[in-house]
């Protein structure tokens, strides 16, 4: 008679989740629907900014209700969102409903941070596999570029017959299928009877083990530092690549970014068995920055590729980075301590993007792109420091 299995069962259904949750068509039509739709580029930008603002503010009171009333409800509200928010961009027809649907999106996305992967490890935490967290993390990690390439082949094919609007009711259809995997999660077991009753007391629970734990807290600082910096720097390559590609080749450098990601995400749990997380970020983190400072300071017509080689070390350290900070979280404010970690990542995000929009206006994008890179070695010091 076999023995069921909650870690097995989760972690098939959430590969298959992040598959359909990232396989969105539309991705490489997006501003240009809703500058269509809105007759203007600067409300089609707001746009964006109005998601980013929502999951900023989501951010935190989510983090405490995946804590509260368990993992997979939080998947099943924050997906559900999710599908209500393709739908109004679907829709469209005025920026209110994009506005709407932009709100939703961040709602769902704050709701998914933190708790996601909150749920993958109490899942294996419960079969005692806890050890094994960083391979499962990749593999279904793995799945968001599988799909974001998928998707933009089928978008670079059919945006010749349709209408952009058509891609996004298309785009309806993989949430949908998603809302029902993320039904069929089970709930792991978590240490409730330790998780206060108060809101606040829970909130002030996790921001002291911050306190307490040095460790946790100067490897939040990194990932904060990091997330913001790489994030601002991601809405520039564009521009970048556009100097030395036509327009109509740059999907295929979101296609080859998607694609070596997706092999890092697959290969990352082999090479932290191996060689462990701290080699792997200080490593990884290294050879990704001497390539990207190469490729900004002397760009070529090889810049878009090597840019885009160089997301497979970015992978890799970002399942590191994620396996050393599940070790160090408290079981019972797991969910609001990755929560918190992501609102301060959010916030240096906007305020790098806005620095680096400022900066950009003034020099252009490739020296804006290199004094950004210089700012990322702050996260090899910490990383450095904490691992000498």
């Amino acid at each position: 008679m076999s023995t069921f299995s909650i870690s097995a069962h989760n972690v098939k259904l959430l590969t298959w989740f992040n598959f359909f949750l990232d396989f969105r068509i539309y991705g490489a039509i997006t501003i240009l629907y809703f500058a269509e739709v809105t007759g203007s580029y600067t409300l089609a930008l707001s746009v964006f900014s109005i998601g980013t603002l929502a999951s900023s503010l989501f951010e935190l009171p989510t983090g405490v209700l995946s804590d509260f009333i368990g993992r997979k409800r939080t998947v099943v509200f924050g997906q559900c969102a999710g599908v209500l928010a393709v739908v109004c961009y679907a829709v469209g027809g005025s920026f209110f409903f994009l506005a709407l649907g932009a709100v939703l999106e961040g709602l769902a996305f704050a709701l998914f941070s933190g708790n996601n992967s909150a749920l993958l490890y109490d899942s294996l935490n419960q079969d005692g596999l806890a050890s094994e967290y960083a391979e499962h993390e990749g593999k279904t990690s793995s799945m968001f570029q599988y799909a974001l390439a998928g998707s933009a082949l089928i978008a670079s094919v059919t945006l010749g017959w349709w209408a952009f609007n058509v891609l996004f009711w298309l785009s309806v259809i993989p949430q949908v299928i998603a809302l029902g995997l993320a039904l069929g999660l089970v709930d792991p077991r978590r240490a409730s009877r330790d998780i206060p009753t108060n809101v606040f007391a829970h909130l002030r629970a996790a921001l002291g083990e911050f306190r307490k734990n040095a460790k946790l807290r100067t490897l939040s600082i990194a990932k904060v530092i990091d997330y913001g910096l790489t994030e601002s720097m991601h809405q520039f390559f564009p521009a970048l690549n556009a100097l030395f590609w036509p327009v109509w080749a740059l999907g295929l450098v979101t296609f080859l970014h998607s694609i070596f990601a997706s092999q890092g995400f697959r290969l990352a749990g082999r090479i932290i068995k191996k060689f462990g997380e701290p080699t792997v970020l200080l490593w990884g983190g290294a050879a990704q920055f001497i390539a990207k400072t190469a490729v900004i300071a002397y760009p070529t017509v090889l810049t878009p590729l090597i840019n885009s080689m160089t997301s497979f070390t970015f992978a890799t350290s970002a399942v590191a980075q994620s396996s050393l900070q599940q070790k160090e979280f408290n079981d019972c404010q797991r969910a609001t301590m990755s929560s918190l970690t992501s609102f301060a990542g959010s916030a240096v995000f906007a305020i790098s993007a806005l620095a680096l929009g400022v900066l950009a206006d003034r020099v252009g994008p490739v020296y804006t792109l290199l004094v950004a890179q210089v700012l990322t070695v702050s996260v090899l010091i910490l990383y450095w420091r904490l691992y000498r």
